[in-house]
């Protein structure tokens, strides 16, 4: 098939181009570059079955494909928070010329959503049927309220214009090609731990986040697009049940780094979830997946990618003033 993969030079959407020319699928990358990065797609640019165009999902485009996976949308707070009015516009606007494109065309058509949907979660762990708890005018809010609405249009353009849509939730996910200087507390934590800085932990350390690594991600994402059983088309939370606290990921990092680390604490951002871990008992059920890369073997994988990044060794001004977040 011919396959239109928006954020395709991004951290998930290069890995999901690699998937599905591994598959042997022909792949469009769209991306504005904002956050995504062309090295994440370097070795595909010689491909005759994979082109690369740069655009902003904010304007329309005519392109004739089959899937649309619409990953554009920056995702870690340091970027999102940075124009937060156009982070609404990405997830919203972005959403309505993609669905527009997939009626056209008739094409079958993923939003990636992402765990923010539950915001300071009052359920644990968060079930699929779980409304959520999200503060609509808060620092964060561009992003959650964003996608929450992404998810009501590709309800709306279904059961309204009968687009085959289907909504993946996304949770915290980890491994090569993330950017050092996002924001996100994987990346952050190994890329001040290879510089020999203090880790910097916001609030006790006592927070937690479920890592899911890449390759697993990746593999649930597919399955769901490939899915054409009952409820295909209501979000499915994809990520793991190993629930770590952010003590516990400082630790990690340090014996796969080989060396003890210091902490620096600073007052937890407002709003930033205490909780976070899927219910995945629908993507099991329905899609036979499951995550099976261990925490430690993923990092490992990451420090790996890091430690082969000239920008980490050297360090820079963005990637030393992002906070240690743990952005979905």
């Amino acid at each position: 098939m011919r396959v239109l993969v928006t954020g395709g030079a991004g951290f998930l959407g290069s890995h999901l181009c690699d998937r599905l020319l591994g598959d042997g699928h022909e792949v469009i990358a769209l991306d504005n570059l904002y956050t995504g990065q062309k090295r994440n797609i370097a070795h595909l640019l010689g491909r005759s079955d994979f082109e690369f165009v740069r655009h902003d999902v904010v304007e329309p485009i005519l392109l004739e494909v089959d899937w649309v996976f619409n990953l554009a949308c920056p995702a870690s707070p340091i970027h999102y928070q940075y124009n937060p009015v156009k982070t609404v516009k990405t997830s919203v606007m972005g959403a309505l010329n993609m669905l527009g494109l997939a009626k056209r065309v008739r094409a079958r058509i993923l939003q990636a959503s992402t765990s923010e949907v539950y915001g300071d979660p009052q359920m644990h762990p968060q079930r699929e049927d779980y409304w959520g708890h999200v503060n609509p005018i808060g620092l964060r809010s561009c992003y959650d309220e964003g996608k929450r609405v992404a998810e009501t249009l590709m309800m709306d353009y279904h059961r309204q214009n009968g687009v085959d849509t289907r909504i993946v939730r996304i949770f915290n996910t980890f491994g090569p090609r993330m950017a050092v200087g996002d924001g996100r507390v994987i990346s952050n934590f190994i890329a001040q731990a290879l510089r020999g800085e203090a880790l910097t932990v916001y609030g006790d350390g006592t927070q937690t986040r479920s890592f899911c690594y890449v390759d697993d991600l990746i593999e649930g994402i597919v399955r769901l697009m490939q899915y054409e059983g009952e409820g295909c088309h209501e979000p499915m939370n994809v990520g793991t049940s190993d629930e770590r606290s952010m003590n516990d990921v400082v630790r990690c990092v340090g014996e796969i780094v080989g060396r003890k680390l210091e902490v620096e604490t600073r007052p937890l951002p407002v709003d930033d979830p205490v909780r976070r871990r899927p219910d995945t008992a629908r993507a099991k059920q329905l899609l036979g997946w499951a995550p099976h890369t261990p925490f430690e073997d993923g990092l490992r994988h990451t420090v790996a990618y890091f430690r082969s990044l000239e920008s980490t060794r050297c360090g820079g001004a963005a990637d030393r003033a992002g906070p240690s977040l743990a952005g979905g």
